[in-house]
């Protein structure tokens, strides 16, 4: 039986190793009872797993391993990385967000610094144009009629009243060297005792820079009433006899766009003149003398 179950064993072993060549096999060390000598035979079987199949070889157990280590070695791997992504990704959000913070800052800069030169080139250029005020000079005045007449005011209080027509000539010069001017005027008064015996509208007009201009203004009044102070100028022919002093005073107003409406400098001036109305010089232009005319 033993001899036998040796040989069987040996045709399995040849079998199993020719069927099967990735099966482990192991030996099995059983006692041969043969009269009083005891005989150890070595019986080869095949191992056969829990779950019904043979294990894998050495070899191909290695590689498995071997390939179960690498894979563990890249999950090991692998948070590692994922923080140097992510550690990088914050590096590069952190340079773009300093990108646009810089980029916010240059254009803040460049505001600011535009304007701060546009209001000092400002500055300079209404500095500049202070000085350059406009020059005026009273000329000549000519009385071209004058009456005084007896009558009534608008409540019908009787008095001696005024009709004067006269023409007022002045020059306008600008001395602004690189800005025209607009000029303006508030309407000239003459007056007689501090009643405005006449009055005239100056037109507006543009005058260019370095330039100058002769302006003629009429002055006008027509039956202004004197009460009682036309009793000195009442007379037979209805002209004053004598010189009557006469005061004129306007102001002229004038504004410069130096840079559009942003630099527009203004200028005014307030010319009074001391005018003496001569009865035997009607229709003639009476020069004005310097000292005769004041202006600030």
């Amino acid at each position: 039986m033993h001899a036998k179950t040796d040989s069987e064993v040996t045709s399995l072993d040849a079998s199993s190793t020719t069927r099967s060549p990735r099966r482990q096999a192991y030996y099995v060390q059983s006692p041969s009872h043969d009269g009083e000598k005891t005989t150890t035979s070595f019986h080869s079987t095949p191992v056969i797993s829990p779950m019904g199949s043979p294990p894998h070889s050495h070899s191909s157990s290695s590689r498995f391993s071997g390939s179960r280590k690498i894979n563990n070695n890249h999950r090991n791997a692998k948070p590692w990385k994922d923080i140097d992504v992510i550690e990088e990704e914050g590096l590069l959000q952190n340079q773009d967000h300093n990108r646009s913070l810089s980029r916010r800052y240059y254009f803040l800069a460049f505001i600011l610094g535009f304007f701060l030169l546009f209001t000092l080139f400002s500055l300079i250029l209404w500095g500049a144009s202070r000085p350059m005020k406009p020059h005026v000079v009273i000329k000549s005045i000519k009385f071209d009629h004058v009456r005084v007449q007896a009558g009534s005011d608008a409540t019908g209080v009787a008095t001696d009243m005024i009709t004067v027509n006269s023409t007022v000539k002045f020059t306008y010069r600008n001395k602004g060297t690189f800005f025209g001017v607009h000029v303006s005027s508030t309407p000239l008064d003459l007056s007689y005792s501090d009643i405005v015996i006449g009055t005239g509208d100056m037109k507006k007009f543009y005058q260019s820079r370095k330039s100058q201009r002769l302006v003629s203004v009429a002055v006008m009044g027509s039956k202004i009433p004197l009460y009682g102070s036309g009793a000195s100028l009442s007379s037979t022919t209805g002209m004053p006899s004598t010189p009557v002093p006469l005061k004129l005073s306007f102001e002229i107003r004038s504004r410069a766009y130096v840079l559009g409406k942003l630099v527009k400098p203004k200028y005014y001036k307030k010319v009074q003149c001391s005018v003496i109305f001569d009865p035997k010089k009607i229709n003639v232009s009476v020069p004005l003398k310097k000292n005769s005319c004041t202006y600030d």
